[in-house]
């Protein structure tokens, strides 16, 4: 591993890695979403690329964007008001959310009553959610090799819309990215992961299983697949305590390149596109846009708008040099 030091002292190893981490991001939102359609299932049953057509984004990638452009418009470090400002200008705006995550639109109607962080985040119904999990791998971009930062600023960003298990899952996403920025193994990995888990809470206990299932078939995919499933199902799919330990659980079973670490988060199924979004995130800090397929790159660098409108268009590799621009 190196130091956060190191790196920024590598422009051109700097700039690979924020542009790999936040395409990968998309890359495997997209990704996620293709494989857990059921025309791909019928016709492949394991997808191994995009199909022809339109690019598309969801709310994985363009709530990430969000949080970046938070980041970018604070010109780094941001509160708790440059949160609400963000989320007041750019999703309590919009008149539906589309595709967007039942805990958001419940802290855009607490965000419209006046409701303000950490309340409008502990006042919603949905705050076990990993919507903040899936927006907090910008985060852990900026704040590369330095976790303890990765996890302040992802409570932050997370209180507006969750809480407890919520906030727990932004924060391990960001630490891991954080991580994989300074080419920490994957068992350094997993350590920050379990420390954004408090002893005794149900994410912690659902990381031990993933971890458990995984050393129990001596890693192999094919023992550990159909377990890390069936042993970790919750009713709700997007639950922190399911996907997340599915997303490691599946980085651990395979990580040895970007490609092959994204297509098995990807095919998992379930919430397939922010377990594909957070193992994009990783993976593509990990290894950088030099090794990610170019492509996928190409197919996923202008986001459709799907969900917030404002990123219709964005180049992500704009927004990924304007944030390595921030890092000091």
């Amino acid at each position: 591993m190196i130091t956060r030091k190191e790196l920024l002292a590598n422009p051109e190893l700097l700039a690979d890695k924020v542009r790999g981490a936040l395409c990968g991001l998309a890359i495997g939102d997209s990704l996620g979403d293709a494989c857990r359609m059921p025309e791909n299932q019928r016709d492949y049953g394991f997808t191994t690329d995009f199909n022809k057509g339109a690019s598309w984004s969801t709310d994985d990638t363009e709530f990430a964007l969000m949080v970046a452009k938070t980041i970018i418009d604070a010109k780094g470090d941001f509160t708790s008001e440059d949160v609400v400002k963000s989320w007041m200008e750019n999703v309590a705006t919009e008149d539906e959310l589309k595709r967007g995550g039942v805990s958001e639109v419940e802290a855009c109607n607490n965000l419209r009553r006046g409701i303000m962080p950490p309340d409008s985040g502990r006042f919603n119904a949905y705050y076990m959610s990993d919507g903040a999990a899936m927006r907090s791998g910008p985060i852990g971009i900026y704040c590369a090799g330095d976790p303890e930062k990765a996890k302040e600023l992802a409570r932050i960003d997370a209180e507006v819309s969750h809480c407890n298990e919520g906030v727990w899952g932004a924060q391990a996403v960001a630490v891991a990215v954080s991580l994989a920025m300074v080419d920490a193994t994957m068992e350094e990995i997993w350590e920050g992961v379990m420390s954004c888990a408090p002893a005794g809470s149900w994410f912690e206990a659902t990381l031990n299983r993933a971890r458990k299932i995984v050393e129990d078939a001596d890693y192999d995919i094919a023992n550990a697949w159909m377990p890390l499933h069936n042993n970790l199902f919750s009713t709700h799919r997007s639950t922190v305590a399911e996907a997340l330990p599915e997303t490691f659980g599946c980085l651990l079973l395979s990580h040895a390149s970007f490609k092959s670490g994204l297509l098995l988060a990807a095919n998992f199924g379930r919430d397939a596109d922010t377990i594909g979004a957070v193992a994009g995130a990783v993976m593509g800090a990990r290894y950088g846009l030099g090794n990610i397929p170019a492509h996928w790159v190409t197919k996923t660098r202008y986001p459709s708008g799907t969900c917030l409108r404002f990123t219709k268009g964005i180049d992500i590799l704009d927004y990924a040099d304007k944030i390595a621009a921030l890092m000091k």
